[in-house]
């Protein structure tokens, strides 16, 4: 009885108060207009993004402090990796710590790494890999952010700590702004939404000290990505 009383004093409210600003209609039909209003999914202005939006994207991740190169197909992608990594003459401070070694996603587990001359295994980093190689769900071109999205198939949290992240991203899946990037996942997901989206613009950064940037202050010091085709 008291739900009852409750429901029905909250009601006469929202009445009075629908009544004062000269609106008329019960809560099923302001629910219904709300729904209707969410649905719509309508944007706000936004800045005009150039029509190659690959190449926007490569520059925007550039002044994102990541570094890029293109590749034709997913069989030029270890070798690239490969050449990468080995150019960056890289040296661990842990004994456990190969500055050759670490892991990818499943996905890119078929890839010939030890013909690229690294070792690269398929699963979650264990703490003292150095490198971390993903894809990701999507990329910003107006930004040159990275997204990912939380999922059975990609765990992504286990392979974003390696100080070196390298990042595969397919030129199909760069979208102009965020709000592209959001209306993939609606179309793609529907109501089942991802536990978390993770939006990634460069390395890991700070400037809370004496407002000097430190790279890779909470994650990877370094994001690498292979752009193919």
């Amino acid at each position: 009885m008291a739900i009852d009383d409750n429901r029905q004093s909250r009601d006469a409210v929202l009445a009075r108060v629908r009544a004062a600003l000269g609106r008329r209609g019960d809560d099923q039909s302001a629910r219904a207009a709300a729904h209707a209003y969410i649905a719509a999914h309508r944007q706000g202005p936004r800045p005009a993004v150039a029509a190659d939006i690959v190449e926007r994207f490569v520059t925007r991740a550039g002044d994102m402090e990541s570094t890029v190169e293109r590749v034709a197909t997913l069989d030029d992608v270890a070798p690239a990796i490969g050449r990468y990594v080995l150019s960056l003459n890289a040296s661990c401070t842990d004994p456990e710590q190969d500055p050759h070694a670490g892991v990818c996603w499943p996905e890119f587990g078929w890839l010939d790494w030890q013909a690229a001359g690294i070792t690269i295994e398929s699963r979650p980093t264990v703490g003292h890999d150095a490198l971390g190689v993903t894809g990701c769900y999507c990329a910003i071109a107006e930004t040159g952010t990275l997204v990912f999205v939380t999922g059975a198939e990609t765990p992504t949290g286990t392979f974003l700590l390696p100080e070196t992240h390298i990042a595969i991203v397919r030129a199909d899946q760069i979208v102009p702004a965020m709000e592209d990037a959001f209306a993939r996942i609606r179309a793609e997901r529907g109501s089942a939404w991802p536990r978390a989206i993770n939006f990634v613009s460069g390395p890991s950064r700070t400037g809370d000290i004496e407002q000097t940037i430190v790279l890779g202050a909470h994650g990877p010091r370094r994001l690498h990505l292979v752009l193919v085709g």
